[in-house]
């Protein structure tokens, strides 16, 4: 990721934090520091609403618990919730086979098990508290194209219009997706496994009735399917196909794609109608071999690419944002003016934390793909077994919701409903 020579280099103000990566992740992270007067730089490439913005584009995201807590704690979620379609029961079930579970918020003692919202939303509220926010740098568009050493500082080169901008940084993150060129460059390896299929999503109404605030989890032959209450009269759905069969899938008219979807689901979730285009996305799983390096941490799709078989992408990521916001807050405390975000003692703690969260996270959901994707004679009825096993075992239920509301584990000031 070296610079061009011939393209001049001009010093910019030092800063504590420079964010590569201005997505979903990379702007909640910027969103967090802005309360905590240090000197924050944020990069991205592609500004809110320009053509090929990859973050914030026609795609939903279920919102778990915790991470619609994490959007309150940063005074997003009043504004946001008015567009938010609550999922208050998620039925989970295999196409072709017996055995069902139903996973309820009243259950549980929660008002919803999620939240359904349009990425782009999320974008703009995210950048409307940037553009509003004060010391932090937008450098839009503009694109980290390399790093150095030093010192106490990384000098991190941004590529804008008028040339290569060199910003020292206490700490650099790298939020720039699964694909990370900038992880690379500091030397971190990446495990990518392609799985083998294409993720194709859009939204889907019906013929009559309301879309209520049940969310359906389906496993068929060609991969996991979902849909997802996105209003009063739409659905969005991911269907997920093997990758050489997704063309022919994408080539369906509306009417022919109904079909699908009906096919999949039966009648339980109604008769749809009127489908909106359709995306598709390969699918795979991508894991960096380390979070941290020296003045550097990974986070999100950076750290963890993961197939959306259970809508963990940016809820992981946002715990990231959450704990990571957390330890510099403390550092801060305790050192004022001195406080060194980059420092080992900072980035280690923010490793060890979130090491046990994301090994779970991509076991759980690499492991249901597996689980489900495997056509073998003898397997099917015992996925239907552990499916009703697990629907009538005490505290299973339990145990799952927690888990993928995010409320496992060691939680966040900003999860728990605190400030920083």
């Amino acid at each position: 990721m070296a610079t061009d020579p011939a393209v001049a280099t001009t010093d910019g103000e030092p800063c504590d934090v420079f964010i590569a990566g201005g997505g979903m992740v990379g702007a909640s992270l910027a969103v967090a520091l802005a309360g905590l007067h240090l000197r924050v730089g944020l990069a991205e490439a592609v500004p809110l609403g320009g053509p090929g913005q990859p973050s914030f584009d026609r795609r939903t995201v279920a919102l778990s618990r915790s991470s619609q807590r994490i959007l309150d704690s940063l005074g997003l979620w009043s504004g946001l919730e008015p567009e938010a379609a609550p999922i208050r029961r998620i039925h989970v079930s295999e196409q072709g086979r017996f055995g069902s579970t139903v996973i309820d918020a009243a259950r549980e003692g929660v008002p919803a098990l999620g939240y359904v919202i349009g990425n782009a939303r999320i974008g703009a509220a995210l950048w409307g508290a940037l553009n509003a926010a004060r010391g932090v740098a937008l450098h839009v568009p503009g694109e980290v194209q390399g790093v150095e050493p030093a010192g106490e500082y990384l000098r991190v080169l941004v590529r804008r219009d008028a040339g290569v901008l060199a910003v020292p940084a206490r700490l650099l993150v790298v939020a720039d997706g699964a694909r990370s060129r900038l992880r690379a460059a500091l030397g971190i390896e990446a495990r990518v496994r392609p799985y083998g299929q294409t993720a194709i999503i859009g939204t889907v109404g019906l013929t009559r009735g309301r879309v209520g605030d049940l969310a359906f989890e389906r496993f068929t032959p060609s991969g996991p399917l979902a849909l997802l209450p996105a209003g009063a009269d739409r659905y969005a759905f991911v269907v997920t196909r093997r990758t050489d069969d997704a063309p022919a899938t994408l080539a369906l008219d509306d009417a022919g794609f109904v079909g699908v979807l009906q096919a999949a689901f039966g009648n339980r979730a109604g008769r749809f109608a009127a489908p909106s285009p359709r995306v598709a996305y390969p699918l795979e799983l991508v894991t960096a071999a380390a979070v941290t390096a020296p003045r550097a941490v990974v986070i999100g799709n950076a750290a963890n690419g993961l197939h959306p078989v259970a809508g963990q992408g940016y809820n992981l990521g946002l715990r990231d944002v959450a704990a990571l916001a957390e330890v510099i807050a403390d550092d801060v405390r305790r050192h004022g003016a001195g406080a060194d975000p980059g420092a080992d003692a900072v980035i280690g703690q923010y490793g060890d934390w979130r090491r046990r969260d994301q090994r779970n996270v991509v076991a759980f959901t690499d492991g249901l793909v597996r689980a489900f994707g495997v056509d073998a004679p003898l397997l099917g009825p015992l996925r239907g077994l552990s499916l009703l096993a697990f629907d009538l075992l005490p505290g299973a239920k339990g145990l799952l919701a927690r888990e993928t509301m995010g409320l496992g584990g060691r939680m966040s000031r900003l999860a728990r409903g605190l400030p920083l």
